[in-house]
């Protein structure tokens, strides 16, 4: 990093995640998304997705990001669409 320590602009790096919407009922899909019951477990039809020790329910809607550390984090579909946009993946140099 540069060793200026006056006021300077950044910005983000780009970095790819993997992401799965919960619609409420893509409950296979959601498990194998997050290797369950490591992550995250269902009770009912509801969604319930481990941050640290407390686990969140999960409304219907709502993106579930896998994070480049492993971690997992639920993100509002507003806030999903204003930071991130489909990317295009080579699958073959993966």
């Amino acid at each position: 990093m540069n060793e200026t320590y006056g006021i300077q602009t950044y910005r983000k790096k780009p970095v790819h995640v993997q992401a799965l919407r919960w619609s409420g009922a893509n409950f296979i899909d959601m498990e194998r998304f997050l290797e369950t019951p490591r992550n995250g477990f269902f009770r009912g039809e509801a969604l319930y997705l481990y941050a640290g020790d407390t686990a969140y329910m999960v409304i219907p809607g709502t993106w579930i990001i896998r994070a480049a550390t492993g971690g997992y984090h639920p993100c509002r579909e507003d806030a999903f669409a204003d930071v991130y946009e489909l990317a295009t993946v080579d699958h073959h140099s993966i």
